[in-house]
């Protein structure tokens, strides 16, 4: 009896709805089309289970909805049992119909997005997998959901009965305190519990150090036997930055004329005892490198981990022939995926620190021996570094010029911008104020399209329209963002439409492969950051001609300073 009673329990757990099944089929039908950056199987069987599953609930919600309000006051409900029968048989087969001709389509599309963007091409039957990926995702979130409607409705019951609550009230405080626990288990223990073991998973891992990754002996770096840092305490990130780098003699090959060696000054968070101390630390490490003597100095406030994308280094070594200093610093142990989560306030502290820091100890020199002190940000590392500045006139009156590349959406200063851009021009590539002093492109090109005067000091930032990092919002979920209302170009396929929930989730999907694709797509913005550094520093002398220099310079140190990321 038992036995019995808990298979029943099963089914009923298991149990199709068939409004829910229509509308669970059609997300995942609408979840297979096209989004901002390719999806292989495995991204696809997440991304369309999830959407089924929201699908599912959502007709679940209207059929009760509809059974409760409008079917019952309708002539012909219910409908005859033969009609039932045959809509309990025929259903599924239309579903599953349709989700094989969608899986066809969804696989042209993919390999369309792969050609554009020179990525893995998709298969038919490698997609089917997808599809069984997406039944059991989305077969046991319905399943979780079912499990605490029993659990609600049990526990509303007890409350009838033991303490002769009214039914009604009775449902109320059950859902109220369902959703204490659900809030607490989820803020309490699966948020706090899943960072605590993350944070201490990749101290771990800051422990390493990547292979060919050596102590310095430079005193121009951080690490090296002379430095104020000590090499333990830089972190994986921090030891891979100063342990790279282009030499002299490498920067006077290139160059063609006597070069300097490049100072890189890093602290790790083992390096100090919090955060006041590690900026002190960096101040002094730039007076003992004499990074303020040098023509540019370049702060980079990191992502999580304290990465510094190794391109970007190099970058501004060779076009200053090493007469430069860069300085970075550590503020987490976590990814900057999982920091944009948990540590946006902390990533924007710690950029101001680093800025103010080493701007005010920059004030100190004499004004005509002062190096040209420029801010550098890449994904997260934007977030901090706009942390640093109230608004475009703070910038200004700080520092030489900016660079951010790849920004995420929910950076304040970028989203006050994108939205307050000239009447006009697009979201996507934006003009505000029309480029007097900052300008937004999208690739090399779009640096150079808007021919009017741009003032120095100048702001720049660079955003592939494929970019998941850029245009992902919460928004998504119930609103049609300007930038899938404007024409499709670049690298943003024409195909991509907006669904409500659905282009939500799959652009959340995107963001799990957004550096997982070739140069100059998604969150991977290769040899771009030259011309933005060229245009942001204007170099005196500086032609066409060294910048394809360059160029042929950083594809021939590809994988010298470590792998991107």
């Amino acid at each position: 009896m038992w036995a019995g009673s808990a298979i029943t329990r099963v089914i009923r757990v298991f149990r199709i709805d068939l409004p829910g099944l229509a509308l669970g089929t059609l997300f995942y039908v609408l979840s297979l089309t096209p989004s901002l950056l390719p999806r292989d199987w495995a991204f696809q069987g997440l991304i369309g289970g999830v959407a089924a599953a929201t699908g599912y609930g959502v007709g679940v919600l209207l059929s009760w909805a509809a059974r409760r309000l409008l079917l019952p006051n309708l002539s012909w409900w219910p409908l005859p049992v033969r009609v039932r029968r045959l809509v309990r048989i025929g259903l599924p087969l239309v579903c599953l119909a349709a989700a094989l001709i969608a899986l066809f389509y969804g696989v042209r599309w993919q390999d369309e997005l792969a050609i554009l963007m020179g990525s893995e091409r998709p298969t038919f039957f490698g997609y089917l997998r997808a599809m069984l990926l997406s039944v059991v995702i989305a077969m046991g979130i319905v399943a979780v959901a079912r499990v605490l409607r029993d659990i609600f409705r049990w526990l509303a019951r007890k409350l009838n009965r033991v303490l002769k609550i009214p039914r009604r009230v009775a449902g109320i405080a059950s859902m109220t305190v369902m959703l204490v626990v659900i809030y607490g288990l989820i803020d309490g223990v699966a948020v706090r519990g899943t960072y605590a073991a993350m944070n201490s998973v990749f101290s771990v891992q800051n422990d390493s150090t990547r292979d060919g990754a050596e102590r310095p002996t430079l005193p121009e770096k951080s690490g090296s036997p002379e430095s104020l840092a000590a090499w333990d305490s830089l972190g994986f990130e921090g030891r891979n930055f100063v342990s790279g780098g282009i030499s002299a003699a490498e920067l006077a090959k290139f160059n063609g004329a006597p070069a300097k060696e490049p100072i890189r000054v890093y602290a790790g968070l083992e390096s100090a005892d919090g955060l006041d101390a590690q900026m002190k630390l960096i101040v002094d490490e730039l007076e003992r490198t004499g990074a303020f003597d040098r023509k540019t100095l370049v702060i980079i406030p990191t992502t999580g981990t304290g990465w510094v994308n190794p391109t970007a280094a190099q970058t501004f070594e060779l076009v200053a022939n090493g007469d430069s200093a860069l300085v970075a610093a550590q503020y987490s142990y976590l990814p900057s995926w999982i920091s944009f989560l948990a540590d946006r306030e902390k990533a924007a502290e710690a950029g101001r620190k680093l800025v103010t820091a080493v701007h005010d100890r920059w004030l100190t020199k004499p004004p005509d021996h002062r190096p040209k002190l420029f801010v550098y940000g890449e994904s997260l590392g934007t977030q901090a570094g706009e942390g640093a500045f109230d608004d475009l006139n703070d910038i200004r009156s700080m520092v030489d010029g900016v660079l951010w590349v790849g920004p995420p959406n929910s950076n304040p200063l970028w989203s006050a911008l994108e939205k307050r851009r000239d009447p006009g021009t697009p979201e996507a590539e934006p003009t505000y104020a029309n480029g007097l002093v900052v300008r937004f492109a999208n690739d090399a090109a779009g640096i150079e399209r808007n021919p009017t005067e741009w003032l120095a000091p100048r702001v720049l930032y660079i955003q592939h329209r494929s970019d998941p990092v850029v245009w992902w919002s919460p928004d998504l979920m119930f609103t049609k963002p300007d930038w899938l209302k404007e024409p499709a170009g670049g690298d943003r396929t024409a195909t991509m439409r907006w669904y409500p929930i659905v282009t939500f989730w799959q652009v959340s999907a995107d963001l799990g492969n957004a550096a997982g694709v070739p140069d100059g797509h998604g969150h991977n913005y290769g040899t771009v950051i030259l011309d933005g550094w060229v245009a942001v520093t204007q170099p005196a002398g500086w032609t066409s001609a060294d910048t394809a220099r360059i160029r042929a310079a950083l594809e021939a140190l590809r994988g010298h300073d470590g792998p991107e990321k």
